[in-house]
């Protein structure tokens, strides 16, 4: 019996070693998906290795070494309090790779849910919530999370929950839209006909086709959310001085540009550029992968 276990876990492994291999293969034919992925991993790292192994904290003042250019001692310089740059792009990254986790997941959870009631529910349940959806889809995207974040209070925490609600329709729909196009399928029919309940179509032929839609949307929501995150933060609804979100930083940073320290605002402007960049890739790249003859109806917040 050892031994047959033994050679189980050895098949396995076997077996995930050529998926990463295959995966790789994968990506490296591809330049622009290798170069997001590096993006990736390369924020990935900083924001959690970099974060707790370098010298500085993001959020100590050291005046007399204050806008000082990037050097080997501060690769991004420092603020105008003396704040380690690079200490607080790390912290940034952090935050807006959590944030726009956080926005997916919420966004698909409650969206998903709310699609699947409205696919499979009666006419009126559908109409219902269509309606609401509208109501909520009058609202431009940032002028909604601005809103929900000033009812709530000013933060990121509320910036978070503000934007996923926008996110929501857009993963309502989608999932609806998707669920009354399988289920017109002939043997999802066939299973209808054949006295299936609604819980096993959505779990035996439903979910696993609807899943790369959701996929491939949430790649596309993952940048929305960053990117909105930086812009609440910008205007000083979201995250608050000194805390370092990069739209913040960005903020904080202007003041100083015109005097010739760039570097302030520059560096997490450039995080943010890559790591929206980088969410695109994704979209279009599982859009090409998941959905090829383009029957998936995505939606791109604005």
């Amino acid at each position: 019996m050892g031994r047959v276990a033994t050679a189980g876990r050895v098949d396995r492994g076997r077996r995930a070693a050529s998926t990463a291999g295959r995966a790789l293969a994968f990506v490296a034919r591809d330049p622009a998906l290798a170069f997001a992925s590096a993006i990736v991993v390369v924020l990935v790292g900083l924001a959690v290795v970099g974060r707790l192994a370098w010298q500085y904290d993001s959020l100590t003042v050291d005046v007399e070494n204050a806008l000082e250019p990037p050097s080997w001692d501060h690769p991004m310089g420092t603020d105008g309090n003396g704040r380690d740059v690079f200490a607080r792009f790390n912290e940034g990254a952090g935050i807006s790779l959590l944030a726009g986790a956080v926005v997916v997941g919420l966004g698909a959870i409650v969206g998903g849910l709310i699609g699947v009631v409205a696919g499979i529910g009666r006419r009126l349940t559908d109409s219902a919530w269509m309606r609401v959806l509208d109501a909520i889809l009058a609202f431009p995207p940032l002028i909604l999370a601005m809103a929900v974040t000033v009812g709530l209070g000013v933060g990121v925490r509320s910036a978070v929950l503000g934007i996923a609600l926008t996110t929501v329709p857009y993963y309502a729909r989608l999932l609806r839209t998707d669920i009354l196009r399988i289920r017109a399928l002939p043997h999802v029919e066939a299973a209808v006909a054949l006295g299936a309940t609604r819980t096993r179509i959505v779990q035996r032929h439903i979910l696993p086709h609807a899943s790369s839609a959701m996929l491939i949307q949430s790649a596309a929501v993952f940048g929305y959310a960053i990117l909105t995150l930086a812009a609440l933060g910008f205007v000083g609804l979201g995250a608050q001085i000194p805390e370092p979100e990069w739209g913040s930083m960005i903020t904080d940073g202007l003041q100083y540009a015109l005097t010739g320290q760039w570097w302030i605002a520059v560096f997490p402007g450039l995080g943010l550029l890559a790591a929206v960049t980088a969410a695109n890739v994704f979209a279009d790249r599982a859009r090409d992968l998941l959905d090829p003859r383009g029957e998936i109806a995505v939606a791109r917040e604005t």
